[in-house]
């Protein structure tokens, strides 16, 4: 689909500049929102509706927040092809609602580096979820909108602004490059760090 309309977002990022600004843009102009731990808690304290994951995939986090977005009813609406019906029969047999914008930026892995941290606490710095989502809108480019730094958010309310709330393939396919240009770099940080 060329026009993509923006109806419902997953927030979750480390960092929150900018995001109330965005989340208000977005639940002014009826898009829901459903975030995760500290970006939920900054958007409560602003005063806009959330929805927690755990009440879109009916489970808790687990593991310390290790494991909160790895779940069928957070990736299955990311990554099912709209314009597919066999994948949107899939969401509505599984009662599975589709996203249409995912907000990720990564934990801080260079900061972890950056303050010596031991080879155990930089380790709980290496983000799982955040690239999994990041990679898999990207993927999804054609039926979904990821945003993946805070950079992003200026340009992505004037394509929503311009266009009644939606977004161009054209936008959407700049941002999925834009996703995995940073789900490389943080990989090879990563990999840097821990080669003995």
């Amino acid at each position: 689909m060329d026009m993509l309309p923006i109806r419902r977002a997953l927030l979750s990022v480390t960092d929150k500049s900018g995001l109330v600004e965005l989340a208000t843009f977005l639940s002014q102009n009826n898009v829901e929102l459903v975030s995760t731990g500290g970006t939920q808690k900054a958007l409560e304290a602003a005063g806009l509706p959330v929805t927690a994951v755990s009440s879109v995939t009916g489970f808790p986090e687990i593991l310390g927040g290790r494991v909160k977005t790895l779940h069928p009813h957070i990736h299955g609406g990311i990554l099912a092809n709209k314009d597919d019906p066999a994948h949107m029969q899939t969401l509505e047999e599984w009662q599975i609602r589709p996203f249409d914008l995912i907000c990720v930026n990564l934990y801080d892995f260079a900061g972890a580096v950056d303050r010596q941290l031991s080879l155990e606490q930089a380790v709980e710095e290496i983000d799982i979820g955040g690239p999994c989502m990041m990679r898999a809108a990207a993927k999804n480019f054609h039926s979904i909108l990821v945003l993946p730094g805070t950079h992003w958010y200026a340009p992505a309310m004037d394509e929503m602004r311009a266009n009644s709330m939606a977004v161009s393939l054209t936008f959407r396919q700049a941002m999925a490059s834009r996703a995995f240009e940073g789900t490389s770099r943080y990989d090879a940080l990563i990999t840097s760090y821990l080669r003995p």
